[in-house]
């Protein structure tokens, strides 16, 4: 499998002859933009679109990419609606606790502790989001969220081998909050984080408290653009 990083919460995962684009914030992401990385080839390649919640930096450039693509977009009932009408030709409406399986992965969403809204319109409840892939591992990307006791749940019933975690704070999780919640809950063998770094004195500039929290565990922060294979 291969993950890549985009900035803020945005992942490209290969597995299979899939690639799946989670939270495709891109065009207005400063750190996307600052990364070199082309548009095209970001999106190069895409079978499957997934929202974890409906703000607009983690809407992104969903319809745009989904109907370039024809790519399925998976999000909860009334943000998969609300991304019809920005273009997406296919939707796989869901909500919580609801799984969809693919060729190559099931897809299920969770929950998170945070809000879903665009320009004041109520997109559904918010979520995390487990991808249980056909090569045997599984990816938990936490969405935003702050810790939970459910987590605990997640953790013993789909069993994340990598796990996606916001740190940036003030939004999500800090990075103490977010450290305490990979070790009390979770087994992963690969965490990375994310929502860092993208708007300077809103979020925390870099991974560098997370991981020195994380002391002893493997905590890989990619560059921005960058791929790493689990």
């Amino acid at each position: 499998m291969k993950i890549t990083w985009f900035g803020h919460s945005c992942f490209r995962v290969e597995t299979g002859s899939s690639v799946l684009l989670i939270d495709p914030f891109l065009k207005g992401n400063p750190t996307f933009q600052a990364s070199g990385v082309a548009f095209e080839a970001a999106t190069k390649g895409v079978t499957h679109v997934a929202i974890t919640h409906g703000h607009d930096d983690h809407i992104g450039d969903a319809g745009e990419i989904c109907k370039a693509t024809g790519a399925p977009l998976f999000a909860t009932y009334e943000l998969a609606l609300h991304v019809k009408e920005k273009g997406a030709e296919t939707i796989q409406p869901m909500n919580t606790g609801g799984s969809v399986a693919d060729k190559d992965f099931e897809l299920t969403l969770v929950n998170a502790l945070h809000s879903s809204s665009s320009g004041g319109t109520y997109l559904g409840n918010p979520n995390g989001i487990v991808l249980k892939t056909k090569e045997g591992k599984t990816v938990y990307h936490m969405g935003d969220t702050d810790m939970f006791a459910g987590m605990g749940l997640i953790s013993e019933f789909h069993q994340p081998d990598i796990g996606i975690v916001p740190i940036g704070d003030r939004f999500t999780m800090g990075a103490k909050a977010a450290a305490f919640a990979c070790k009390k809950f979770f087994k992963f063998k690969t965490i990375i984080p994310c929502h860092y770094g993208t708007f300077p004195g809103m979020l925390d500039p870099d991974a560098s408290k997370f991981q020195a929290e994380m002391s002893g565990h493997n905590v890989v922060a990619p560059k921005v653009g960058e791929t790493i294979t689990v």
